[in-house]
């Protein structure tokens, strides 16, 4: 019976052995798969991205200074928005002003192509070779020795006008002749040069025709008030071929510069005689105005035929005429008359050094047919010639009504005129609905 026993207690010691066992084998089973669990989540945790490696109250301070950060960034955002605003508004003024520079270039690639041209010796297309007549005279040239210190340089450019290189097949017309032989009868291509702004014209070396039986003459003072020799001139470029058809022009209809200015026994010789105290003012009204031989020389910008210089003559006073020859032989006719013309344009520089000339006078010629900006660059330049005390004579200014006092009297007093005298008057002979005026002015440039 013990026997039996025994072996039951050893059979219950081994199956509770093996319960043991058994559960220590899952205890270590489920160990080794804790670890395992345990080691994955801490390499998941240390490859992961950074935040995972943050503690729980790493985070929660991180969230925190996060949320602080983007309250403080809102207003950053609106900033930006109103830049970015802002900025889509500059792109379309970019946008704008590109345009317009385009516009721009386009309308200047003609003159600038042209500059360019002259500079390579060929026109804007290609088709015109530019004589080399016209490069050796628009230079530039060395000097023969050397630098100059006056000058600033060891070159120089003879003087040509920049309107010249807008033209520049005209330009070339015009220098395209044999040098050393006669020049081309291109009067009216000089003057069509001219009034677009083209000058000075540039130099030529050719001989201008001379009039055929060519006489002396008529000897001074005669010659102030005689009409000179059919053959004293070149007429081939006016439509009249004689003086006495000029003359006999002024009856003619239709427009003519300065129609009755040929006809020296018609209105002409009573020109300037007379005061009738309004707008005709009479030279020796205006020479009283100053000491008695102080007006000495002086300017008549476009004076015809020159008139007034003949009057002035005969009074010892010496006046360049400046005078264009449109349709007629102005130049060639006053230079007979044995006065000094000087065939310019009224939008040239006065070719006179300032503080020198006595008196400037212009009848007819300087009014509002000249753009406003332009007619003030030309009465400053008037001042600037004038000597301190010198006279500026305005005759017979035309213009608007609404122009006289918004922009004519508040330009001369701009430019600093003094008023000796002031009249004004209304033009009718096109009517009064036309509101057309005239005004003559004495002006004076102060003496200090």
């Amino acid at each position: 019976m013990g026997s039996g026993a025994d072996q039951d207690f050893q059979s219950q010691r081994e199956q509770a052995h093996q319960q043991q066992q058994s559960h220590d084998k899952k205890y270590k089973l489920k160990m080794l798969l804790l670890i395992i669990i345990t080691n994955l989540l801490t390499i998941y945790i240390f490859t992961a991205p950074f935040y995972f490696n943050l503690s729980v109250y790493s985070c929660t301070s991180l969230l925190h200074d996060l949320n602080s950060t983007k309250s403080q960034l809102a207003p950053s955002h609106s900033i930006i928005a109103e830049l970015l605003q802002k900025l889509s508004s500059t792109n379309l003024l970019s946008q704008a002003l590109l345009i317009e520079l385009t516009r721009q270039h386009d309308e200047l690639s003609s003159t600038n192509r042209a500059h360019e041209s002259i500079k390579l010796g060929y026109d804007i297309d290609s088709r015109i070779h530019i004589p080399d007549e016209l490069m050796l005279a628009i230079g530039p040239h060395e000097l023969p020795l050397g630098y100059s210190p006056q000058m600033g340089s060891d070159e120089v450019y003879p003087p040509v006008g920049a309107g010249c290189f807008k033209f520049p097949e005209e330009l070339v017309q015009y220098m395209t002749y044999d040098i050393g032989d006669q020049c081309p009868i291109d009067d009216v291509l000089v003057q069509r040069l001219m009034l677009k702004g083209c000058e000075p014209l540039p130099r030529r070396r050719c001989r201008p025709k001379s009039p055929a039986n060519y006489v002396e003459p008529t000897t001074f003072p005669d010659s102030l008030w005689a009409t000179p020799p059919d053959t004293s001139i070149i007429w081939d470029p006016y439509t009249c071929k004689s003086y006495r058809c000029l003359i006999e022009r002024k009856n003619a209809p239709g427009y003519f510069d300065c129609k009755n200015c040929f006809d020296l026994k018609g209105r002409e010789k009573s020109q300037w005689l007379f005061d009738d105290g309004g707008l005709d003012y009479g030279i020796d009204h205006v020479l009283n105005t100053k000491p008695h031989g102080t007006i000495r020389i002086g300017l008549d910008i476009g004076g015809g035929t020159a008139t007034f210089a003949a009057r002035m003559r005969e009074r010892n006073v010496t006046i360049i005429t400046s005078t264009l020859n449109l349709d007629g032989p102005f130049n060639s006719f006053i230079a007979s008359r044995g006065l000094i013309p000087i065939h310019v344009s009224v939008a040239q520089r006065l070719p006179f050094f300032e503080n020198t000339l006595d008196i400037v006078h212009s009848i007819h010629i300087l009014s509002n047919w000249i753009p406003e900006t332009m007619l003030e660059f030309t009465l400053y330049d008037i001042y600037r010639v004038l000597r301190p005390g010198g006279l500026f004579w305005l005759d017979h200014f035309f213009c608007q009504g609404s122009q006289l006092n918004a922009t004519y009297i508040p330009m001369l007093d701009r430019i600093g005129f003094k008023k000796l005298r002031w009249n004004a008057s209304r033009k009718l002979d096109r009517g009064i609905h036309k509101n057309e005026w005239y005004f003559s002015a004495l002006l004076e440039k102060p003496m200090k």
